[in-house]
């Protein structure tokens, strides 16, 4: 959805450095906000702090579209989300870190809600560890910045980042780890699965750098017993139990927050 907002012709990251300046200075056109869209920002505001989590079911798909990787990833790995993405709250409310086919991106929190297609949660560092928190926010602008190319390859080193890698990343970079790299073949529900798998490793030695195996080391989204979602660090904003709606941002309200947020 957030793709659709670009406008044509224009070339790089919409939602990068340059486009982002541009945009201040009003050499881009304001993003047109919709009434739901709207509504998610002034729940965001009310809401959301520096350094939350936010959790959601993406839409990445491969084969021109018929392979819906990230519903795969969920499902295959237990877990109701297939990505995670970091807010910081600045000048013009929060805005969510995280990152694109093109690269790293800022968006507004609203925007970056577009693209949830599924479950939507919201975790935060518990209070003994906030202090971590503008570390992590540093992390985020410095590869935003930095403008560090998306890691198709699913490697931890830091050539390159996919959303949950900058998110961990983030957090480790403050000195708090979330979470442990799980192999893909020990996915929870790898078994499962056994021809996608087979087809992605396959597919994944024509077209990237380093093929994907069933002994790559990946980070998740998880849930309750594996992945950023299972850190005893984070406490639980929003529940995984709310669905948006997709396409064009169906009614289903607004989330409710957990009462132990504090």
């Amino acid at each position: 959805m957030t793709e659709r907002m670009v406008p044509h012709g224009f070339h790089g990251n919409y939602w990068g450095p340059q486009a982002t300046k541009a945009r201040q200075e009003g050499r881009l056109p304001e993003i047109s906000i919709t009434p739901q869209m709207k509504r998610w920002d002034e729940w965001g505001r009310k809401v959301l702090r520096n350094g939350d989590i936010l959790f959601r079911m993406g839409d990445a798909r491969l084969m021109h579209g018929y392979f819906p990787m990230s519903r795969f990833l969920a499902n295959a790995s237990g877990s109701k989300f297939s990505h995670t993405a970091i807010v910081s709250i600045e000048k013009e409310g929060p805005v969510v870190y995280d990152t694109t086919r093109t690269s790293v991106s800022r968006q507004p929190f609203c925007v970056w809600m577009l693209d949830n297609v599924g479950n939507f949660g919201v975790k935060r560092l518990r209070s003994e560890h906030r202090e971590a928190v503008p570390r992590v926010i540093e992390f985020c602008q410095t590869v935003f910045d930095k403008q560090l190319p998306f890691d198709y390859d699913l490697n931890l080193d830091d050539k390159a980042l996919y959303c949950v890698e900058m998110t961990e990343k983030a957090y480790r970079y403050a000195g708090l780890k979330l979470s442990d790299p799980i192999k893909l073949g020990d996915m929870e529900r790898a078994s499962e699965f056994p021809l996608a798998i087979m087809g992605i490793a396959t597919a994944s030695q024509y077209v990237l750098d380093d093929p994907l195996t069933l002994e790559k080391e990946v980070f998740f989204p998880g849930n309750e017993r594996h992945g950023i979602w299972s850190s005893p660090k984070l406490e639980v904003v929003v529940p995984p139990t709310f669905t948006p709606g997709y396409p064009y941002m169906a009614d289903h309200g607004l989330p409710a927050v957990a009462a132990s947020a504090n």
